[in-house]
Parts: C-alpha cells; structure tokens; sequence
C-alpha cells in the first residue's frame, strides 16, 4: 500500500470547498466530523457529522462545507502496490462514494498514527502505517456488517464509543460516575455492561489504555518521566508509577531502559 499524503484535524473555514473533475490521481479516504455535501453523479447528498467517506481513484471529488458551517476533517490519499492488492480491498465490500456514519475516535488514531509514522525515521513506518490503514478498513467494514445485520445492539455502540475514546485520548480525566452519565446510564448498569462486553470492569480498562500510551511515550520518546505521568493522564508520579509496575512488571524507567535496548 502507498500513502501519497495525509493529514488529520484540518478545520476549514464556511466557504471550503473542493472540486477535483478527474478526482485526485488515486483513493482519498474522508473522516469528516462535522455536516457535509458531497455530489455524486451530480446529485448533492448532505451527511451527519461523523461520516466516512472514500473516493475510489479516478471518480471527480466534490465536497464543501454546509452552508455557515466550518468543514473539520482527516484525509489520507493511498494507492496500492499493484491489481492484487486493490483487488483484495474491493473484496472487503467497504461502501464507496458512500457515507458511513460511525463513531470516528479510533480511525482519528489511526489517521494521527499514519502520519507520525509517514514522516518519522522509523525503519518500519511503511509496514506500520499499511497496518494502520488495514485496521481501519476492517472497523469501518465492520461497521456496514453490523448495521445490515443489527448484530450490535445500541448499548454496545455507546459503550464502544466510549472506549474507543478512552484508548485515544487517555490522558482525558474521567470517572465511572461521568462517563455513565455521558452514556445516559446509570452506574451500576454502566459497570455491569461494561464488564459484559469487554471483560474487565471500566477503571481496569482506563488504567490499561493509560499504561499503554505511557509505554508508547517511553520507548518513542525522550520525555521526562514525570511528564509522561502527567501526560498519560495521572495527578501522582507515585500513583503512575505503582499501576505502571502493576501493569508492566517494570517501574518506568525500567521499562524505558529495556525499551531503548530491544535491536
């Protein structure tokens, strides 16, 4: 796979708009988290905040923002290695010139990770970031499976979302009693679904996606371990420091030593 450009949390001004006739050389795959137009085939379709939206090489691409409104959006443009490839994305059944109203946090994640890794040293950025972009095929595919076939219940969308918010911003304060309340649940309905469907109880999970982006700032990074804590979303370097342990069998700078000596 070949990612051409990308960028992510781009907002644009009540007059933007794009108008491409021979569309862009290659696939563009949209995340716009704010109400748009698109034509297609000469017909406009306006979409909810919160849509997916891809382009397949060679059709125009026209979009603007709805009128009075700010267009906020990811892109990435790709292309594949050779027919293969593309072939076995078109197999996948992703809907194309479509919109697919989902949750976006994750694919934000993977959209912001694509880029790191686009524009790092890193000596696997290209197999990263082709992972990436594998991964959010599969969960916006997902997405058009489970609405088709209503495996989902709405419960497990809410909590979803919420969850895909706690491993992408970790670092956000939360506790059970708001995020309930985000929910529209109440606590103990919210602890019991939780654990339902993923296994662990909320506060494991918050600890677990706190622990993990500590990790990644302690291998990638060369901050200061007390700022990692902060960053990571704790008010106590001794708190981090003891779930940091829990979870990893090492202190941070343990973890951070044994990270930086991995060949």
């Amino acid at each position: 796979m070949i990612i051409n450009n990308v960028g992510f949390d781009h907002c644009h001004d009540a007059d933007f708009f794009i108008d491409r006739p021979d569309g862009s050389g290659d696939y563009l795959l949209l995340l716009v988290r704010t109400p748009a137009v698109f034509e297609i085939d000469g017909k406009e379709i306006t979409t909810p905040a919160g849509s997916v939206f891809i382009y397949p090489k060679g059709r125009p691409q026209r979009y603007r923002c709805v009128p009075l409104n700010v267009f906020e959006n990811d892109w990435v443009h790709f292309d594949f290695d050779d027919a293969g490839e593309e072939e076995e994305f078109l197999k996948m059944g992703i809907p194309l010139e479509t919109p697919v109203t989902m949750p976006l946090e994750f694919l934000s994640y993977c959209v912001k990770s694509i880029a790191y890794e686009k524009y790092s040293d890193n000596y696997c950025k290209i197999e990263s970031a082709e992972l990436f972009m594998r991964l959010m095929f599969i969960k916006i595919r997902e997405k058009t499976l489970n609405s088709t076939s209503g495996r989902r219940s709405s419960q497990f969308e809410l909590i979803s979302t919420v969850r895909n918010k706690i491993y992408s911003r970790p670092y956000e304060q939360r506790s059970v009693d708001s995020t309930a309340h985000e929910v529209r649940m109440s606590r103990s309905a919210f602890q019991h679904a939780y654990k339902k469907h993923f296994g662990m109880t909320f506060i494991e999970d918050l600890v677990k996606s706190r622990v993990s982006y500590a990790k990644m700032l302690l291998s990638t990074t060369n901050m200061n371990i007390t700022d990692i804590s902060t960053s990571s979303g704790y008010h106590s370097y001794v708190h981090f420091a003891r779930q940091f342990k829990e979870q990893t069998g090492f202190t941070p700078s343990e973890y951070r030593k044994k990270a930086q000596n991995v060949t």
